[in-house]
């Protein structure tokens, strides 16, 4: 294999396993964050929070000349999951 097709796919792979540990991080908060919105009966879904969020995120990739309208998908992606296990937390308390 070429030697620089090879430096950048083992960049690719570092990057993809940063991702990985990141989203498992951000994902033991909002964990965390579902227990205390069960116990406090607050609202699984905070509709203000996540325009917030949804904005921040679009500026920030704008900033990092990526495409706000990906980055919005990737963010609805996890937002979506996240409501998804804050309701079954709920469910469960």
């Amino acid at each position: 294999m070429d030697e620089k097709l090879k430096q950048y796919r083992e960049s690719i792979n570092n990057i993809d396993a940063a991702l990985v540990f990141m989203l498992a991080e951000r994902f033991k908060v909002t964990q965390a964050v579902g227990e205390y919105k069960a116990k406090n009966s607050l609202p699984p879904a905070d509709g203000a929070r996540e325009k917030e969020q949804i904005a921040r995120l679009r500026q920030l990739a704008s900033d990092a000349n990526l495409d706000p309208e990906f980055s919005e998908k990737f963010l609805r992606f996890i937002i979506d999951e996240v409501i998804r296990h804050h309701e079954r937390i709920r469910e469960q308390s």
